[in-house]
């Protein structure tokens, strides 16, 4: 039962990952390389300032500043100086390992007796790993919420019309190039957000932690939008957070069945791939038992 509710304590942390992702992905429809470097940033930017006795809550909140000037640099890269979308982030993204490595002097470092956003006696009297399902429940409310606040004033309009229609947004007086610069930064910001969360969960921050980071937000996204259909813009960001969710929980099904945790990255990546392929599993099969029944698929 532990193993399963450190399951959902971890979906509900890793899902401030998948609703960060999908404002660039799917809003924007900017496919933003930068945060496999934004998060170890905001891992590395946290946990360096706590064991430097910096309170937990203020050091994550530096972190978002941290990531923010990460997507800044991003969109700055793209839109003023005209490099190709993914050239940018991954020009930010090699750039934020040299800068994680600055910040913390080493490979990675550990939070062993500091105290982090954890440490609160509530959250320490809660049964082992209730305390992530109820922390990260408090955030991702949180997030969520204001975010839904967000997207639905004249700015978070302005911000979708770019991601839908660029052109006639501009047409329309919208600073397109102030809106994607925008969106970068608020991702990439709750990104590090996310990393500093998820370090002082695990205990640690480590230069390599970025790795794969893309592709565990976006099976979040994925399998939020593929199990409950079409949905409005508000009732998607909640799919992507019962996606992360479920995301974690069929990872640990397919650990129990005795793979290894160095496996992780291969197993996201097929689930993440099978999810993708899922719309089309199910075409084909429509397909399929419409030409039994012997009727054209036209008819």
């Amino acid at each position: 039962m532990s193993i399963i509710v450190s399951s959902i304590g971890q979906g509900i942390l890793w899902s401030i990952l998948g609703i960060a992702l999908f404002l660039t992905f799917r809003i924007l429809d900017f496919p933003d390389m930068t945060v496999e470097g934004s998060f170890p940033l905001g891992a590395a930017t946290a946990v360096t300032l706590i064991v430097h006795g910096v309170s937990p809550i203020l050091a994550s909140l530096v972190a978002f500043v941290a990531g923010s000037l990460a997507g800044f640099t991003t969109g700055i890269l793209y839109t003023k100086g005209k490099i190709p979308v993914l050239l940018a982030g991954i020009l930010v993204m090699t750039a934020c390992l040299s800068i994680n490595l600055r910040i913390m002097g080493s490979a990675n470092i550990s939070l062993l007796n500091q105290k982090t956003i954890f440490s609160n006696a509530f959250l320490q009297s809660l049964p082992r790993y209730f305390d992530m399902v109820v922390l990260g429940l408090i955030i991702i409310v949180i997030v969520t919420a204001a975010l839904i606040w967000f997207l639905q004033t004249e700015l978070g309009q302005a911000f979708i019309a770019t991601g839908d229609n660029p052109q006639m947004a501009q047409a329309f007086g919208i600073r397109t190039d102030r809106m994607t610069i925008m969106g970068l930064m608020l991702s990439n910001g709750l990104i590090a957000f996310g990393g500093a969360v998820i370090a002082q969960s695990n205990g640690y921050a480590d230069i390599n932690m970025g790795i794969g980071i893309i592709v565990i937000a976006l099976a979040s996204i994925i399998i939020g939008e593929v199990i409950f259909g079409n949905l409005s813009l508000n009732e998607r960001l909640i799919a992507v957070i019962i996606g992360s969710i479920i995301y974690r929980l069929v990872l640990l099904a397919v650990l129990q069945l005795g793979f290894s945790t160095n496996d992780l990255n291969l197993i996201s990546s097929i689930i993440l791939a099978l999810a993708m392929m899922l719309p089309q599993f199910r075409k084909a099969l429509r397909l399929d038992g419409i030409l039994k029944k012997g009727v054209r698929p036209h008819d």
